[in-house]
């Protein structure tokens, strides 16, 4: 099977070497018997550089390629924790991604283009390599009917479609560096693919694995 997980930069950044060794481990057991695909967000170092830039007068478009670098500046991390297990190269496209995939089970890139956060390019690369499954490993523990750090009142969602994803996804806010756990350009290219993703704890080594196999008490999105 071939899985693309969407993992947030806020899971990688700040850790040691041997916590960012047991998520690559985690990742080289799947990549046993499966293809992977890694796209890696820009996590906190990315929102502090955008901020500043914003604070400075810089353009959207600007803040989108400073988390671009951001994005990539993480990727080349998790490729050093895989060593060879892994193409040395960060692809800048969708298509030398699926070109490394012949060589390697495991390819990890970063961000593509300004106005798609890594969510997007995760899900446009699922379809493009025609993907059994999409795992979103955030800081969050899955889809909520509002966001949990700010509403108490917020409910875990076990279940939905991609319809009910994108209308959710419609009323969030879309600039750079947004902490939303699926954007509306994400969840736009879930709903057209029909493929099954999953929103999970990234903060939970295992849950790399559960995402993709089954067992996580994250949010599984799929259609009726």
């Amino acid at each position: 099977m071939i899985f693309v997980y969407s993992l947030g930069g806020s899971i990688l950044a700040g850790k040691d070497s041997q916590s960012l060794r047991l998520y690559a481990q985690a990742l080289k057991e799947l990549a046993a018997d499966h293809q992977i695909y890694v796209v890696v967000g820009g996590g906190r170092i990315a929102r502090e550089y955008i901020e500043k830039a914003r604070s400075l007068g810089a353009s959207e478009v600007f803040c989108d390629l400073i988390g671009i670098g951001a994005t990539r500046l993480n990727s080349s991390l998790l490729v050093a924790a895989l060593g060879k297990a892994a193409p040395q190269e960060i692809p800048n496209s969708y298509e030398r991604a699926a070109q490394l995939a012949r060589d390697y089970k495991i390819v990890v890139m970063g961000g593509l283009s300004p106005g798609q956060t890594t969510d997007a390019v995760s899900a446009l690369l699922a379809e493009y390599v025609k993907a059994d499954k999409i795992i979103v490993a955030t800081s969050v523990d899955g889809v909520y009917t509002s966001d949990p750090e700010t509403d108490r009142d917020a409910k875990k969602l076990e279940m939905m479609t991609p319809q009910a994803l994108a209308r959710l996804a419609a009323t969030t806010e879309m600039k750079a560096g947004s902490r939303s756990p699926v954007d509306p350009l994400a969840a736009k290219i879930i709903e057209r693919s029909s493929i099954p993703t999953a929103i999970v704890l990234g903060s939970e080594i295992e849950n790399l694995k559960k995402g993709a196999l089954g067992g996580h008490s994250g949010t599984e999105i799929r259609p009726e």
